[in-house]
Formats: C-alpha cells, sequence, structure tokens
C-alpha cells in the first residue's frame, strides 16, 4: 500500500509552527492562571483559619513531646510485667470496645435498613414520582450532612448517657450515606426485567424483590460492610460526647493526662479496626467478585 506524503511550504510549515507556539502560549497562561487562583485560595483560608506559622513553628515541639509520654516504659527483662502494667485495665477496655462494635453494628443495621426502604423512593428509574424522589433525597442529604457527633450530642441531651445515643447517631448518618449509595447502584440496573416483570402483571413490589433485587444484593452488602468499617471508627469516638463505647474512657485519659492509658485504649482501637478491616475487605472483595462472575 502506498501512501502519500504532504510536504508544506515554508509559509504553511510557519504559519503551523505559529499556531503551535499559541496554543502553548495559552495553555501555560492557563495553567499560571489557575496556579494564582489556587495561591490566592490557599492564603484566604489561611487567614480565615487563623494560621500562624510563627505560632506553629514556636509550637511544634509539643506534639512530639506528647507522643513520646505515650510511649511505656518497656524493658526486655521484664517485658511481661510492663505489658500487663500499660494493658491494667484491659478487661474493662475490651468490655468497651465490645460495646463500641455493637454500637457500630446496630448503627449501621438500623441505617441500612432504612437506606433499603427509601432507595427504591430515590431511584429515578423506579420512581417516577418527581415530588416523592425529591422529598426522599432532600432527607438522605440532611441525613448524612448533619454529622454523627451532633446527633449523638442531640440524643444525649434528649435520652442520657449511654450506647443508645450513638447507636441513634450512626443508624441516622448511615442512612442518609447507603441512601445515596443504593439509590445509584439501583438506576444503573439493567430495566430490561423489570419491564417484562411489569408487564407479566407483577407489582411494584413484585417487580423489585423478582427483577431488582437479585441485580443489587451484593452491591448493598458491600457497601454497607464498608459503611460498618466507617462506622467502627465513629462510634469509637462517640464516647467524647456521652454517646458509650471505649470513646468516653479514652477522653477521660486525654483530660486528666494518662498518657500510657492513652495510649494502650489507641493501641487496642487500632488493632480491632485493622481486623475489621481485613476481614470486611476480604468479604467485599469476594462479594464483588461474585457479582462478576455471575
Amino acid at each position: 500500500m502506498v501512501s502519500a506524503v504532504v510536504i508544506l511550504g515554508p509559509e504553511q510549515l510557519e504559519r503551523a509552527a505559529a499556531q503551535y507556539r499559541a496554543a502553548v502560549a495559552a495553555r501555560r497562561l492557563r495553567t499560571l492562571l489557575g496556579l494564582a487562583i489556587l495561591t490566592v485560595a490557599i492564603g484566604l483560608a489561611a487567614v480565615a483559619g487563623e494560621v500562624d506559622p510563627g505560632k506553629l513553628a514556636a509550637n511544634a515541639h509539643r506534639l512530639p513531646a506528647y507522643v513520646w509520654n505515650l510511649v511505656p516504659p518497656l524493658t526486655w527483662r521484664n517485658l511481661g510485667a510492663d505489658l500487663a502494667e500499660w494493658f491494667w485495665n484491659i478487661d474493662d477496655w475490651l468490655g468497651l470496645l465490645v460495646d463500641t462494635l455493637l454500637i457500630a453494628w446496630l448503627g449501621t443495621l438500623a441505617g441500612g435498613i432504612g437506606a433499603f426502604v427509601l432507595c427504591f423512593l430515590a431511584a429515578a428509574n423506579l420512581e417516577r414520582r418527581g415530588i416523592v424522589r425529591v422529598v426522599t433525597r432532600r432527607l438522605l442529604e440532611f441525613c448524612r450532612t448533619v454529622p454523627e457527633m451532633v446527633f449523638a450530642l442531640l440524643f444525649v441531651i434528649a435520652f442520657g448517657l449511654g450506647a443508645l445515643p450513638g447507636v441513634l447517631a450512626l443508624a441516622i448518618h448511615s442512612t442518609g450515606a447507603l441512601g445515596k449509595l443504593f439509590a445509584e447502584v439501583v438506576e444503573n440496573i439493567d430495566m430490561k426485567p423489570v419491564e417484562g416483570a411489569t408487564a407479566a402483571g407483577a407489582t411494584r413490589i413484585t417487580a423489585i424483590r423478582l427483577a431488582v433485587l437479585p441485580q443489587v444484593l451484593s452491591s448493598f452488602a458491600s457497601y454497607a460492610l464498608l459503611r460498618f468499617e466507617i462506622n467502627v471508627r465513629s462510634a469509637a469516638v462517640m464516647g467524647f460526647v456521652g454517646a458509650g463505647g471505649i470513646g468516653q474512657d479514652l477522653m477521660v485519659a486525654i483530660r486528666k493526662f494518662y498518657y500510657t492509658d492513652v495510649s494502650a485504649i489507641l493501641v487496642l482501637i487500632i488493632a480491632t479496626v485493622m481486623i475489621i478491616d481485613l476481614v470486611t475487605e476480604r468479604l467485599r472483595h469476594r462479594l464483588i467478585g461474585g457479582e462478576r462472575r455471575a
């Protein structure tokens, strides 16, 4: 196959080179303009946030000093005794960790149920009534926009100290977060099975049960497990506002400068979160892999 080679004249080459240089210059100008805008935005944010580099430099040594105080005096010769002294209250702390996990589990379960119910009303391909869809989406936005700690504070005032405010706070926030994710999954399904079920005379609920759920259940479970990981972290600090869990003891230790207690509780929380992350990650990968194979 013979290919023709076009040879441009000197004037055409110069014109093309000039256009190329103009395009490069314009792109360079846009990049510089974007960097200038970003620099101004960072400066304004620093002013609004009262960022003081001098103060930061003058007090930067305090954080390493605090972290150093958290490290317990461990020696190889008396390692067992040192560890026992470090985790002197491990029985109570493990009990509070179990409470934290239960708070996260119940909050995720309740939030998942609420999201499951509302997601079908927020999905544009299933809910044709605009007012219902808009109201449901705004409700989900409200639930996930307000931080869990704010909900926890409100419920502590209403119901008193304990695990109940933490469960309710996580349930509401999880409903909003999972509801959005569930609705997006529903909107991406294949509508042909739904149309077939509807044409055969199936009711709305029957069509969802037979044509929608088989397509979305694995994704729903994957997102719920991911949310459980997030809620475990959130439940660990719910005790800061009196909403139960190990966060309450952590807050007391921080306020009273019980350095080794703070580090011991943090080690337990980090180890627990890491184990949960590893387990739920494997479960989510299996669910996603099973969905792809199907």
